[in-house]
Parts: structure tokens; sequence; C-alpha cells
């Protein structure tokens, strides 16, 4: 799978399997992103690699990274100490978004209390249950 930002300066791509797929409500996430939720899936770190400029980075808490495309700001992905062998891509970010699956909501206990949500997919609490 391959991936870029909205400018096209920073792509990606990944070999191995989706590690897991989920909206997420959290505040951290959504105010990273602007966006009441966002949707995002894991891959394992051994398989990706940046293939075009590579992206800006920061802290946003202890112990996670988020990148972002440097150019047009686009967020690209979130890397945390927790989850030292994967890599958190924004499933906006893929060349067929289209194509993208959630399997579950994740920190929905978060979500906003005026987006209405239209799916029969598990809600979780916090990310994992």
């Amino acid at each position: 799978m391959s991936g870029h930002c909205l400018c096209g300066a920073v792509t990606w791509t990944a070999k191995g399997p989706e590690l897991w797929a989920s909206y997420c409500h959290c505040e951290s996430c959504r105010r990273n992103c602007a966006a009441p939720v966002t949707a995002f899936f894991g891959v394992p770190r051994a398989g990706f690699r940046w293939t075009g400029a590579k992206p800006e980075a920061y802290a946003s808490s202890p112990g996670v990274t988020r990148r972002f495309c440097g150019t047009c700001g686009t967020p690209m992905a979130y890397l945390t100490d927790e989850d030292p062998a994967g890599i958190h891509l924004y499933a906006a970010t893929l060349d067929d978004p289209a194509a993208y699956r959630p399997r579950h909501h994740v920190f929905h206990a978060t979500h906003l209390p005026w987006l209405k949500i239209d799916d029969d997919l598990p809600r979780r609490a916090g990310f994992q249950e």
C-alpha cells in the first residue's frame, strides 16, 4: 500500500499486513487533524518507509511523535513508545482511501456529542479493551 500528502511532497509505502483500522475520537487526534474524528490504521514499522520528502516531526505528548508534511501541513503519521513495532497512518493519506475499511471506533467515550455515527462497528472506550 502507499500514500501521500496533499501537495505530494511526502510519500510512503508499506509492506506487510494492516494490523488494525479504526476511527479515533480522542481529543489529541481531533485537534491534530482539526476534525471531529480521524480514521487511521497501523502497519509494521519494519515494512514501512518514507519515499518522498522526509516529513517534519514534533512531540505532541510524552512518548508520542507526530509526522506531517512541512510544505502543506498534512498530518501523516503517529508514532508511540507504546507500539514500538508499529506506525499509525492516517487513512486520508492513502493513495486509495476509498479502499479503507475501519473495524471499530476507539476512544468513543470522548466522542463529540453532536457527531452522529450511523454504523454498527464496535465502540471502545479506549484504544484497546
